[in-house]
């Protein structure tokens, strides 16, 4: 535990949401919701609008849909996200050679190893700052914790949202603890929280008084021993710089179970060939494939095969999942399908023995997103050709995805079916846009790379250079009061 305030948690707010109600001027001061928009889709992050009606993340699209029926909802943009999360950690990099990523949103930076920070003045003094930085490059905000160590830092940046700083001074910890939520530490998901709560601790205080042998008859030694540390405040993890990933995959929900075996294959295939993408887009390779299958009654089935090498080919991924689905029963249909690719490696090694050609991944492709196999019900060759043109048409015009024509410029989409799209037509920093209506095969029509969201950001390049290590010294224009 530190002595002072100098390990700082940005958590940017409502991230995804936020991110497209600054492209979309219609969208703005309106409730979002973002995420997997079929039956079984589930949301990734809803705007505090949204938030108002009851809907989180993680709760399935239906039952948000039921709670805020006048939502705008839309599929993410992970290329937006991704390039935003890039400016953001870039501004981070700059405080502190010490910068733990948690995700595209959120990290820990180490102050004083960057020699930014040694006390809570300029602890508070560079958060504040940091905060207006964000707003001037990306147009988004975003809530800073600062304490003594990584599990107060973002309890702090929790409880400051949104946009606001919160500075926990070394020595309150447990004064601010005791009368917090049992799950507001780490470790302590809905199981185990029930677990103690029929044990009589519902708050941060309750454990600390039953102490740490009662802690260890209920959850056993290595977790009833973190569990105590962490309810006295204690929490000794150093921000570590990288965070090496362990495994690369990509996984989709049907809304309709899927029973035709041809149908099941070609899905694996098709997520075999994304997550070679991302792979590849990662700079890496691997040597085990794993398959995941969610049957109808919600079991779920692993299984993985390891190759001779580390490889990045898309072939070999692709034979190796077929290979896998071949050992699992699929009767009753199936839900949910995943393929990844663990033991990740920097090389590649071609494996001489791949058996599919150029032909078979053509065809692949051609069946990416599509009809393959017979449907569950009998339907006329007009409904199934209909059905095929507003899937194809769902996957071309995702709600909410950039598009530009050639007459009206960028848009984006609203929404798509009936051999029919519908675009806004409007541009982060403008006034909400108009609505038009065209064909889907519109030639005209184009799908479009997603706009900056900030047209002429804020000129930071020079910080944090001269930054003052006192609350006195200049900050950068508009740097803004933290919260309470």
């Amino acid at each position: 535990m530190r002595s002072a305030p100098t390990i700082l948690h940005l958590d940017m707010d409502a991230f995804y949401a936020s991110a497209e109600q600054a492209a979309k001027p219609s969208l703005r001061g309106k409730p979002v919701v973002v995420g997997g928009l079929g039956m079984r889709g589930v949301v990734a992050t809803a705007s505090y609008e949204a938030r108002r009606f009851g809907v989180h993340s993680a709760m399935p699209m239906a039952q948000a849909r039921r709670l805020a029926p006048n939502a705008a909802y839309l599929v993410p943009r992970f290329a937006l996200y991704r390039t935003v999360s890039d400016q953001v950690m870039e501004l981070l990099g700059r405080l502190s050679p010490l910068v733990e990523p948690l995700s595209l949103d959120e990290a820990f930076v180490d102050l004083e190893a960057g020699g930014v920070a040694d006390d809570a003045a300029s602890a508070r003094a560079i958060g504040e700052q940091l905060r207006t930085v964000i707003t001037g490059v990306t147009g988004l905000s975003g809530s800073v914790g600062l304490a003594g160590s990584k599990m107060l830092a973002k309890i702090a940046s929790e409880e400051a949202k949104p946009d606001g700083l919160l500075l926990i001074e070394p020595g309150t910890e447990r004064e601010l603890l005791a009368p917090m939520s049992v799950r507001i530490l780490p470790g302590v998901g809905p199981a185990t929280g029930d677990h103690l709560r029929r044990a009589g601790m519902t708050v941060v205080q309750d454990l600390a008084e039953a102490g740490e042998a009662e802690l260890v008859r209920l959850l056993g030694k290595a977790h009833g021993v973190a569990l105590y540390r962490m309810a006295l405040g204690h929490d000794d993890r150093p921000v570590v710089a990288e965070r090496d990933a362990k495994s690369v995959s990509v996984e989709d929900t049907f809304d309709v179970d899927l029973h035709d075996r041809v149908r099941v294959r070609t899905e694996v295939e098709r997520l075999a060939g994304r997550c070679v993408e991302r792979l590849r887009g990662a700079g890496r390779s691997g040597r085990t494939v794993v398959l995941k299958v969610r049957r109808y009654d919600f079991s779920t089935l692993t299984r993985s095969e390891t190759l001779r090498g580390p490889t990045d080919d898309p072939t070999v991924v692709r034979e190796a999942a077929a290979r896998l689905l071949e050992a699992v029963d699929t009767t009753g249909g199936v839900r949910l399908l995943g393929v990844g690719v663990t033991g990740l490696a920097d090389f590649t090694q071609e494996d001489l023995f791949a058996q599919a050609a150029d032909a078979l991944q053509a065809v692949a492709d051609e069946s990416e997103g599509g009809a393959g196999g017979a449907p569950d019900e009998p339907v006329t060759a007009e409904e199934a050709a209909e059905e095929r043109a507003d899937r194809l048409a769902g996957r071309r015009w995702p709600a909410g995805h950039d598009v530009r024509h050639d007459v009206h410029g960028h848009g984006w989409v609203q929404g798509s079916g009936v051999g029919r799209v519908t675009v806004r037509f409007e541009e982060p920093g403008e006034r909400p846009g108009r609505v038009r209506t065209f064909r889907v095969d519109d030639p005209q029509l184009q799908p479009a790379d997603p706009l900056p969201l900030v047209r002429d950001p804020v000129d930071y390049s020079s910080w944090p250079a001269s930054l003052p290590k006192s609350l006195s010294g200049p900050v950068p224009p508009g740097a803004a009061e933290s919260s309470p």
